[in-house]
């Protein structure tokens, strides 16, 4: 729930497994809803802890904090950032709404670099699977 921890451990973890080979790193997360339409996320926790966490624990505005406490950039400065980009996002969804849907065939293609593919992938090509 810590950006700039999450990097510094990957950053750390990069370097450790280029010298000693590879390693897991275990993050702890936290879901604000449920897994699924039929889990509220509410059944095992309660409405407060989930605002709990919301507001004490959201990595988006634990960075928006140490960013303004930084001086690195005004709330305001932040809030004109986060406006733009909702812009931003708002009009590719418009693009892409308009936009024709791409040919199924793509979702199989250029997926391994030539000559990476394994023998064989359940669901490689559009037709495997399939029953004609």
């Amino acid at each position: 729930m810590d950006v700039l921890a999450v990097r510094e451990a990957c950053r750390w973890a990069k370097n450790y497994a280029l010298e000693h080979g590879p390693l897991v790193i275990e993050l702890l997360t936290y879901r604000y809803g449920g897994h699924s339409m039929s889990d509220p996320g509410t059944t095992y926790r309660t409405r407060e802890e989930i605002q709990y966490m919301r507001s004490n624990n959201d990595p988006i505005t634990g960075l928006k904090d140490r960013i303004v406490h930084a001086g690195m950039a005004t709330e305001e400065e932040l809030k004109e950032i986060e406006k733009l980009c909702r812009k931003f996002v708002d009009e590719a969804v418009e693009v892409a709404k308009a936009g024709k849907q791409p040919d199924v065939k793509e979702l199989w293609t250029d997926i391994y670099t030539p000559g990476s593919e394994p023998k064989f992938i359940r669901g490689r090509t559009s037709f495997e699977g399939k029953s004609f």
